[in-house]
């Protein structure tokens, strides 16, 4: 069996972190989740493609624009929504809101909105690995706009040093904000400098389930075989504002076009042509999808408010510390 065989579950895994973030983007606007917020709509190829081949005992990070990181490793989306909620039953008890998720059942253990912040964390989880002979591999995600900083350096040096079994991925969606990566990197490709770390990488199609799981998979095996760190850069490009729910293309920071260009590149979009065309998936069986993650989703809300807010007495429970 090879990849292509396990598409329709990768674009069931995609379109699942879509439909959550459309809901949520939806009801933010209540004012009930009174947290900062920072969708991945259109770049949920890369965190399903690099996690589904991912054991539950592996370990995953990730950053400020978290949510489909910490549902594609398997997190509890009932957990989650009430996370965003603030509730107690939620992945840490209502302490962390949006950008501070952590589930050490699913493997997922933190995001956090410090630009870099989690890329030393995820070295230390595989140099504690190497330590331990434990046959673990760390996964860190990050934006392009971390590999400004100097800790994200540091730690691919000591990584590559120490053959770290670690794989960084780049989700380069080309905006730090509203900079652009032209104002704020020379004309160079992140890859590359990588490269000169001595670490071995791949550059691709951020928006092509089937591309990045097949690199996923490669990096996967090289890591698992003792070959030390790996490292792979995606593009891709996140559809709405920085941090909220709706669009802000009217702000003009986009070239003109830019983000039209990227929704025709719609990765599930493309996985689902894939599918009509030579998966020989009847449309039904697409509406049945659909229909299960909306089930699945409005379940999630309703737990979400149905559940306590935490109590004061509770106030020290749920809380991490690097």
């Amino acid at each position: 069996m090879n990849l292509d065989d396990h598409l329709f579950e990768r674009y069931a895994g995609m379109l699942r972190i879509r439909r959550v973030e459309e809901a949520l983007a939806d009801r933010y606007q209540e004012q009930q989740m009174r947290c900062p917020m920072h969708l991945c709509i259109g770049q949920e190829a890369i965190a399903e493609g690099v996690c589904y081949g991912l054991e539950k005992t592996d370990h995953v990070f990730g950053n400020h624009r978290a949510h489909g990181h910490y549902l594609a490793k398997g997190g509890d989306l009932r957990r989650m929504v009430a996370e965003l909620y603030g509730r107690e039953t939620g992945c840490c008890q209502g302490r962390g809101g949006s950008m501070h998720l952590i589930d050490q059942a699913a493997g997922f253990m933190g995001s956090t909105p410090i630009v870099g912040g989690t890329v030393p964390l995820a070295v230390g989880s595989a140099w504690a690995a190497s330590l331990q002979r434990i046959a673990r591999v760390t996964v860190v995600f990050f934006g392009d706009g971390c590999f400004e900083e100097g800790v994200v350096h540091e730690s691919l040096n000591f990584a590559a040093l120490n053959r770290l079994p670690v794989i960084f991925v780049c989700e380069n969606n080309g905006y730090s904000v509203y900079t652009p990566l032209h104002k704020r990197q020379p004309a160079r490709e992140i890859h590359a400098v990588v490269k000169a770390h001595g670490i071995p990488v791949f550059a691709g199609d951020g928006n092509n389930v089937v591309e990045v799981a097949e690199a996923a998979s490669y990096a996967l095996n090289e890591v698992r075989q003792g070959n030390g760190p790996q490292f792979m850069e995606f593009k891709t490009h996140r559809w709405r504002e920085h941090c909220g729910p709706d669009y802000d293309d009217d702000l003009g920071y986009r070239q003109a076009g830019e983000l039209d260009h990227w929704q025709r590149q719609c990765p599930l979009e493309q996985a689902k042509r894939s599918l009509l065309t030579n998966g020989g998936i009847h449309p039904e069986a697409l509406r049945s999808l659909e229909q299960d993650v909306s089930r699945e989703i409005q379940a999630a809300f309703d737990f979400a408010l149905n559940s306590n807010t935490p109590s004061l007495e509770s106030i020290a429970n749920a809380v991490y510390a690097a």
